[in-house]
């Protein structure tokens, strides 16, 4: 029994020494603390000491260090911290009209406006930020708005090539031609056609690039296309067009057909083929002018010593020339006369196939290569077309891969209808 009382009485004095020791150096850091603010009026400081000080302190047991805290926190704009150890003040001084108590008043009262003050500041803020939100949330909805209008005015295709002068372009889908305007208007559905080409004013779509059965033309100084005639409305037994040439800007384009001892010349303005109105007065006339030796009723004609059969014209006085006989090249071009001098090109050694002649030059191909060449077949300067520089004001902008815009005045459009940019959409709704 002895033992135990002595234990407790050890236990008791340890832990009174070990109060007094807290105590005591809370005070240090009290004394510290006020020092810090009677010297140099630094609060900051004066808060680091007596938040040292505080955990040497189960609670705050005198007024002083309740008033130091409160005006700490005051000072630092601390208010509700403030407040707190301005009411443990209250608790803890008794004497209501010391100097000390009635600043303390002051104080306690200066700290409930601030913090009414800031509670107002922080409504204020809240409710700027609910605005703000709502703000936000209206202009991502108007912004889902303009960009679901912006898809719809997009051009789904894989490409779109170039404008000419007259506005008109090629643009291709899965592996198909079509045409479209520079307003994005769809004039030909890429569905059909596996080759186009787009030359002076005139776009050709092919089912075929090789020997094509079908051909659509559009004429972009007319806006206005439609399908070539079948060809064998040219030649009975022709079944597909053979080699298609450029077209040229008078409208005039030429095919050679299968099985046919005559190119296939046709005007894309007046939509209609085209044959030399009096064969034989044209055979006469070269005749007398010693272009060729003789003709005769089957369309024969005679140069030098070879006999040829008469292909049509090509314009410029150029004429295919066919083998005479039934062999198995009789449907194939033997050579061209150029009767503005006579001479005689044999196909086997210069150019295979020639195109409409106009403006002083022609088209010619040999193993699949394109050259000009004169009215009287020399080589000549490649052919500027003329059409083909675009002089609108709407821009193809890719979006993405397989994703296109038209960019026109600012807007994006798409035929009839159009969207301004993103930014002149939200303000429409300021």
């Amino acid at each position: 029994m002895k033992n135990l009382l002595l234990t407790l009485c050890c236990v008791m004095f340890i832990s009174i020494s070990y109060a007094q020791s807290n105590k005591d150096i809370a005070n240090v850091y009290i004394k510290r603390a006020n020092n810090v603010i009677e010297e140099s009026i630094d609060f900051k400081e004066a808060l680091v000491l007596f938040e040292k000080a505080m955990k040497y302190m189960d609670t705050v047991t005198s007024p002083d260090v309740a008033s130091l805290g409160a005006r700490i926190y005051f000072e630092l704009e601390n208010y509700k911290e403030a407040q707190k150890y301005s009411k443990q003040f209250f608790l803890l001084s008794k004497n209501k009209k010391s100097e000390q108590y009635l600043n303390q008043l002051e104080l306690f009262v200066t700290i409930n406006e601030e913090i009414e003050l800031q509670l107002e500041e922080e409504k204020r803020l809240e409710q700027e930020r609910l605005l703000k939100e709502k703000e936000l949330r209206r202009i991502d909805s108007l912004k889902t708005v303009w960009k679901k209008n912006a898809d719809n005015l997009s051009i789904k295709v894989d490409s779109i090539y170039n404008f000419n002068k007259n506005s008109y372009a090629l643009y291709t889908q899965n592996g198909k031609f079509g045409i479209l305007s520079d307003v994005g208007e769809i004039i030909v559905e890429a569905a059909e056609y596996d080759f186009g080409v787009n030359f002076e004013g005139y776009i050709l779509l092919q089912n075929k690039k090789n020997n094509p059965t079908k051909i659509y033309y559009y004429n972009t100084y007319k806006n206005t296309g439609t399908t070539l005639p079948n060809p064998s409305e040219f030649n009975s037994i022709s079944t597909n067009f053979g080699q298609v040439m450029l077209p040229r800007s008078n409208g005039r384009l030429v095919t050679y057909p299968n099985n046919s001892a005559a190119p296939m010349v046709f005007d894309l303005n007046e939509n209609k083929i085209v044959k030399v109105a009096n064969k034989e007065d044209l055979l006469d006339k070269l005749e007398k002018n010693d272009i060729i030796r003789k003709y005769n009723r089957d369309d024969e004609v005679k140069i030098d010593k070879e006999w040829y059969v008469f292909g049509g014209h090509l314009g410029g006085g150029i004429h295919p020339l066919y083998p005479e006989g039934k062999d198995g090249n009789k449907h194939t071009v033997n050579a061209y006369l150029f009767s503005v001098d006579g001479s005689v090109l044999p196909t086997n050694a210069n150019y295979q196939y020639l195109g409409a002649f106009y403006n002083s030059k022609i088209e010619a191909l040999k193993a699949g290569k394109r050259v000009w060449l004169s009215q009287s077949g020399k080589k000549v300067d490649a052919l500027n077309d003329k059409l083909a520089n675009y002089e609108g004001n709407s821009k193809i902008v890719k979006i993405e891969d397989g994703v296109y815009q038209i960019l026109k005045e600012g807007k994006i459009v798409k035929g009839k209808e159009s969207l301004e940019k993103m930014v002149d959409f939200l303000r429409k709704f300021d």
